[in-house]
C-alpha cells in the first residue's frame, strides 16, 4: 500500500490556487466551529490544520479537503459535556482522549479495509442523520445568535428556554447574526466565484460592528492563544474507559462515514476512484493528531473539497498548502481574529447547519416509499431528541430488515415446485416432455438466485403445498448461493420427502453450494447415484425409475436412456 496520497507538481498552479482559497474558506468556519463546540476559536483553528493536513498527506482521495464539520463538531460537543460534568479535572484531556482513539480506530479500519463496508448505508439513514445533525447545529446557535450566552442542558435546555431566549434577545447581536446568515445565502453568484460567501461576511459582519454598532455591548471571540498548541496526554478513568472507548469507536465510525461519502463526491467530480482504506488511515491520523494537540476532530469537507476541483487542484499539495497557511495565521496573525463578534460566528455556523439539512431529500422522500420517508423521519428526529449514534444503528437495522423483506419476496418468486411444464421454471422442451411424461409422479423443486435466510420459510411451504410424489427432484444448479438457514431448510424437504416414501435426487450443487451442503453433511442424505450436475439426465433417470415402479417398459413409450 501507498504511504502518501497523490503528490505532483505538474498541477502547481492550480493546487496552489486550491489550497489559498480553501485556507480563505476553512479559517471562518474553523472559527465558528470552535466557538460551537464550546472549545474555543483555536480547538477549531488546530483541528483543522491537524486533520486537514495528515488526511491530506497519507490519505487516498486526492482533492478532499478535510476539516472539522457539521457532524464530528455536533457529536465532540455532546462528548465534552459529558466529560466534563462527570469529570470536571480531567473532563476536558478525556475528551480530546477519546478524539486521539477515534483517530486510532479509523486506522485499525482502513488496515483492516473495512471501507467498502463502512458506506454501506442507505440513503434514508444517510439523509435523515445528516439533516439531524443540521438541526442540532442550527438549535445550538440560536443562543449566540440571539445574543445570550448557551443554557445549561444542551439542546433540550436551548429549546426549553427558548420562548425567554427571545423575548430577551439582544437586537444588535441578532441583527449581526441576520446579516451573517443573508450574505452567505444571497451573496451575488459573481462574487461567490471570487470570494467565498463565509469570507465575505466574517469580514462585512465584522466592520458593521466595529462602524454601526461601534456603541453597542458586543460579545467578541477574545484573546486567542497564538503560538504552538498545548499537548494534551492520554487520560484515562477507570469508571470511563468503557465508555470513552465506545465514543472513541462511534466518533470514528461517524468520521469516517462522512470522509467517504466526501471521498465519493470528489471522484464523481474528477472521474477518479477513491482508496478507501487509505483514506481512513489518513483520516485517522489527522484526528490521532489533532487530540494530540487539543484540536477539533474532522472528516471530509463537501465544500471545501467542491471549491478545491473547482478552482484547479488535482493532487494532496493543496490540502497541505492550506494547513500550512492557517498555521501562519494561527503563530503570527491570532490577533487579527480576536475582534470578531460572536453573533457573526453563530450566523456562520447557522448557515452551515441550514446547508446540512437534506432539502432535495425531504420533498421528494414520501413520493419514492412511505417506508423510505419513514426510516428517514425516525433517524432525523432520534438523531436531535435521542442519540446520534443510536439514530443511525436503529435506521440501519430498519433498513436492513426492510431490504432482507425486499430481497426475500424477490428471491421466494424464484422458488418453484412442478410437476408438469410450467412457465414460471426454465425449462427445455425435453425436460417439459419428460414432466409430463412422468404424469404427477415426479415433483421437480426448483430455486434460481441467492438462496439466503430469508427464503427459509417459503422453501418450507413451497415443499409441503406439493402432494406426495414418487421422486423428488432438487434442483440448485441456478442456485449461485446458499447460506445454513436456506440449507437447513433443504434438509428438512429431504427429510420429509423421504419419510413419505419418495426418492430424491439433488442436482447442480456445485462449488460454494456444494461445499456448504458437504459441510453440513446434506448430501449423505441420499445415494451418490442420485446426484447431478444436469437437470435433463437427472429427469430422465427419475422417470426410468417411475416408470419402473409401475411396471412399463422403458422401451414402450419410446424414452432414450442415454
Amino acid at each position: 500500500m501507498q504511504l502518501t496520497n497523490k503528490i505532483h507538481f505538474r498541477n502547481l498552479r492550480g493546487d496552489i490556487f486550491g489550497g489559498v482559497t480553501n485556507a480563505i474558506v476553512s479559517l471562518p468556519i474553523a472559527l465558528a466551529f470552535g466557538v460551537a463546540s464550546g472549545l474555543g476559536p483555536v480547538a477549531g483553528l488546530y483541528g483543522s490544520i491537524c486533520v486537514g493536513f495528515f488526511a491530506s498527506l497519507f490519505g487516498g482521495t486526492p482533492t478532499q479537503i478535510s476539516e472539522p464539520t457539521g457532524p464530528t463538531t455536533v457529536f465532540m460537543t455532546a462528548i465534552i459535556s459529558a466529560m466534563i460534568a462527570r469529570n470536571p479535572e480531567n473532563g476536558m484531556a478525556m475528551a480530546f482522549t477519546v478524539v486521539m482513539l477515534s483517530g486510532v480506530f479509523q486506522i485499525l479500519f482502513g488496515v483492516f479495509r473495512l471501507g467498502k463496508y463502512i458506506i454501506l448505508m442507505p440513503y434514508s439513514v444517510v439523509s435523515g442523520f445528516m439533516s439531524g445533525i443540521g438541526a442540532i447545529l442550527i438549535i445550538l446557535q440560536i443562543p449566540p445568535f440571539l445574543g445570550h450566552e448557551a443554557p445549561e442542558g444542551g439542546l433540550i435546555g436551548t429549546l426549553q428556554n427558548l420562548p425567554q431566549l427571545l423575548l430577551n434577545l439582544n437586537p444588535a447581536e441578532t441583527g449581526l447574526a441576520a446579516l451573517t446568515v443573508t450574505i452567505v445565502f444571497f451573496l451575488p453568484h459573481r462574487i461567490k466565484h471570487f470570494v467565498p460567501p463565509q469570507l465575505v461576511a466574517l469580514v462585512i459582519g465584522t466592520v458593521v460592528s466595529f462602524t454601526l454598532l461601534q456603541n453597542m455591548d458586543l460579545r467578541r471571540i477574545g484573546e486567542i492563544p497564538s503560538g504552538l498548541p498545548t499537548l494534551y496526554m492520554p487520560t484515562f478513568t477507570i469508571s470511563q474507559t468503557v465508555q470513552m472507548l465506545i465514543d472513541a469507536a462511534m466518533l470514528g465510525m461517524l468520521g469516517s462515514i462522512d470522509a467517504l461519502l466526501t471521498s465519493v463526491i470528489a471522484d464523481s467530480m474528477t472521474r477518479t476512484q477513491t482508496h478507501e482504506d487509505r483514506e481512513l488511515i489518513g483520516q485517522g491520523v489527522g484526528n490521532l493528531v489533532a487530540g494530540l494537540c487539543g484540536g477539533l476532530p474532522g472528516s471530509g469537507a463537501t465544500m471545501g473539497t467542491v471549491i478545491n476541483v473547482q478552482v484547479g487542484a488535482r493532487t494532496a499539495l493543496a490540502g497541505l498548502i492550506r494547513a500550512v497557511l492557517m498555521l501562519a495565521v494561527v503563530l503570527w496573525l491570532a490577533d487579527l481574529a480576536e475582534r470578531i463578534p460572536m453573533a457573526v460566528l453563530a450566523g456562520i455556523a447557522f448557515a452551515v447547519g441550514i446547508e446540512m439539512l437534506d432539502w432535495n431529500y425531504l420533498k421528494r422522500a414520501h413520493k419514492v416509499s412511505w417506508k423510505s420517508s419513514l426510516i428517514m423521519y425516525g433517524v432525523l428526529l432520534m438523531t436531535v431528541f435521542l442519540d446520534l449514534m443510536v439514530a443511525a444503528g436503529v435506521g440501519m437495522f430498519i433498513a436492513n430488515l426492510l431490504t432482507i423483506e425486499q430481497l426475500s419476496h424477490l428471491q421466494a418468486q424464484r422458488i418453484k415446485a412442478v410437476r408438469s411444464a410450467d412457465d414460471s421454471v426454465p425449462l427445455n422442451l425435453e425436460e417439459k416432455e419428460l414432466l409430463n411424461l412422468a404424469d404427477g409422479r415426479v415433483s421437480l423443486f426448483y430455486m434460481g438466485g441467492p438462496m439466503l435466510f430469508g427464503v427459509a420459510k417459503t422453501i418450507a411451504r413451497e415443499h409441503l403445498s406439493v402432494k406426495r410424489c414418487d421422486t423428488l427432484v432438487m434442483d440448485l444448479s441456478d442456485v449461485p448461493y446458499l447460506d445454513e438457514t436456506a440449507a437447513l431448510a433443504i434438509e428438512t424437504a429431504i427429510k420429509d420427502a423421504q419419510e413419505k416414501g419418495s426418492q430424491v435426487f439433488i442436482v447442480g450443487a456445485v462449488g460454494k453450494v456444494r461445499h456448504l451442503l458437504e459441510r453440513l453433511s446434506i448430501l449423505t442424505l441420499v445415494p451418490q447415484d442420485n446426484l447431478f450436475l444436469d437437470r435433463t439426465e437427472a429427469l430422465k433417470q427419475a422417470v426410468v425409475v417411475d416408470i419402473a415402479d409401475i411396471g412399463l417398459d422403458v422401451a414402450e413409450i419410446g424414452l432414450q436412456t442415454g
